[in-house]
């Protein structure tokens, strides 16, 4: 676990912004490659597009990666938007638990700004979320 949850943070150190990294740490182990990831999840970041008034980065790549996971992949193959939106729902009660806001702007006004890179705390918790309620199921299914 934690060496997914320290994949995420060392990606934003590295430039990713917070969607990217945690939608590229968990990438392999969603069926996806990492290019397509981080294309991907690039507009996510900073509260969508860096306006930082919408939803965090890092709490829209576990959106993302419940949908990878949930998804039937097309109407044909049955509707599963409504167990999505149950997980992602989940999801957001996770991290609004830990952190009472999903919302970028709201989470940098409550943080100490004198940090390097105060997204990083968000982006680890956001990564253990989704070790929590998201990866269990994913790595059964990569082991079979």
């Amino acid at each position: 676990m934690e060496n997914r949850v320290e994949r995420a943070v060392t990606n934003h150190n590295r430039g990713y912004n917070c969607a990217q990294s945690v939608v590229c740490a968990y990438c392999e182990l969603f069926g996806m490659d990492e290019s397509t990831a981080f294309r991907l999840a690039e507009g996510f970041g900073g509260g969508m597009g860096g306006m930082q008034d919408g939803t965090c980065g890092a709490v829209t790549a576990m959106y993302m990666l419940a949908g990878v996971k949930g998804s039937s992949g097309g109407v044909e193959n049955g509707i599963s938007k409504v167990e999505t939106y149950e997980q992602v729902q989940k999801l957001c009660a996770a991290f609004k638990e830990q952190n009472g806001t999903v919302i970028c702007r709201e989470l940098l006004q409550k943080n100490d700004m004198s940090l390097e890179r105060p997204c990083n705390r968000w982006i680890a918790d956001a990564a253990r979320i989704v070790e929590a309620q998201l990866v269990g199921d994913a790595e059964a299914q990569t082991q079979k």
